[in-house]
């Protein structure tokens, strides 16, 4: 705009003052924001859920309008009704609403990832190899690496006290991050969860908001603490059927010598679930337009697998800085049933990425049997016992699943009865 000034082309140097002002002003805001929320990693669970929201981004570009007003009035009269126009539709282009793909929440995001991306690459370029020896409670002497638990709730953590009794114990091997939809008031859950919450966005089911609270939860537990190598995505109707030392014997197999080793051994992998020859995988594919994924995601690479998975670090960071995938993955389905998104981009990105690198199974059992508009069987206090337990850890491979569900929240009292005697006895 100064350039234009100076060369006196009023009809430019206005019109470009007027867009300028009025979109960098609410850009810089955003921006100035998200290293907010970057910095600030974990939030009390009362900021977190009830943080008003600013009205700050909005007055900047209302004052931005009136700059425009003002430019046009003053470099020639006849701009001013185009000023108006221009100035109106901003106000559409740029909503100032709490959508599930607003613009400020966009960058946040991107602000967000941008940053997890980089302290990868400034490990790297250190030598480190990914890996440090620093955790978020400062330099160790003999660090242990961690399991990074990312809760995916719209609910109450109804198991919160028989994930207390799995983590008790173990504090130093593992870090708790929340993921609550910011719209519904949660009751805290207190104990090893307190102040876990992170910054979050509204989520609906069946929808891309989904893949984006996922991948906010691991930038978050990517940048918070160099020491997560594993991270575990579960949901408020998921409970552990193993011990914490069973599942950290696991994934480690007890033969870390060395933190820097783990990101150069081939044998430990990403346990997540890949599928390529499940019914109606076309209908999910085509459900944004028959062309609406090429050429990024031919037909031939499209996979579907559980949502719920445990990545690596190096896998974690992969799916935080990817763009291509999800500008595909984003885009709406136009049909009347749902597709999914959730449970395809993980697995059709980690394939076309790394399919050597991942297990292409979950850890995580669910029932589909008798499963009602995509919901899969929810078992009751009734159903629980010993023998569910052992039946639920059972795999069709040498592997046993670490995490069940879904578990009505009803099913904590049984739970508890049988958690150290059954669960928790491996």
């Amino acid at each position: 705009s100064l350039f234009l000034h100076q060369n006196q082309n009023p009809f430019s140097s206005s019109l470009s003052s007027s867009f300028c002002f009025s979109f960098s002003s609410s850009f810089s805001l955003s921006f100035s924001s998200s290293y907010t929320h970057v910095t600030n990693k974990h939030q009390s669970i009362s900021s977190t859920l009830n943080k008003p929201k600013s009205q700050i981004p909005l007055f900047l570009s209302v004052f931005g309008v009136g700059v425009s007003f003002f430019l046009a009035m003053v470099s020639s009269p006849f701009l001013l009704p185009f000023a108006l126009l221009l100035s109106f539709s901003l106000l559409f282009v740029f909503p100032f609403n709490q959508s599930q793909s607003s613009f400020f929440g966009d960058l946040q995001d991107l602000a967000l990832f941008h940053t997890a991306t980089l302290q990868l690459q400034n490990s790297h370029a250190g030598g480190g190899g990914g890996v440090s020896s620093v955790s978020r409670l400062g330099i160790t002497s003999n660090p242990k690496p961690k399991i990074a638990f990312l809760f995916l709730t719209n609910s109450d953590l109804s198991f919160a006290p028989l994930w207390e009794r799995f983590f008790h114990g173990h504090e130093l091997r593992y870090n708790i991050y929340i993921h609550a939809d910011p719209t519904v008031q949660l009751t805290p859950p207190g104990g090893v969860f307190d102040g876990r919450f992170v910054p979050a966005r509204k989520t609906y089911r069946a929808s891309p908001t989904l893949i984006s609270a996922a991948r906010r939860l691991l930038a978050r537990a990517v940048i918070d603490d160099p020491l997560n190598l594993y991270f575990a995505l579960v949901s408020q109707h998921c409970i552990p059927i193993h011990s914490f030392d069973f599942m950290y014997s696991f994934l480690f197999k007890n033969s870390i010598t060395s933190l820097r080793s783990f990101s150069s051994k081939s044998s430990y992998k990403s346990y997540i679930e890949i599928l390529s020859d499940e019914p109606n995988l076309y209908e999910r594919y085509a459900a944004r337009g028959p062309t609406a994924m090429l050429p990024e995601v031919p037909f031939e690479q499209f996979r579907v697998g559980s949502q719920f998975f445990i990545l690596t670090r190096n896998h974690a960071v992969l799916v935080v800085k990817e763009r291509k995938l999800w500008m595909k993955f984003e885009l709406p389905c136009l049909g009347e049933e749902p597709c999914y998104p959730e449970e395809h981009y993980f697995p059709t990105l980690l394939s076309m990425e790394d399919p050597e690198g991942c297990s292409h199974y979950t850890l995580t059992r669910v029932n589909w049997t008798g499963c009602w508009d995509g919901h899969p069987h929810l078992y009751s206090p009734e159903e629980v016992s010993p023998e569910l337990i052992h039946t639920l850890r059972l795999s069709n491979s040498s592997y046993s699943y670490f995490f069940a569900r879904k578990f009505s929240p009803e099913s904590l009292t049984p739970l508890m009865q049988i958690a150290d005697d059954v669960i928790f006895r491996d």
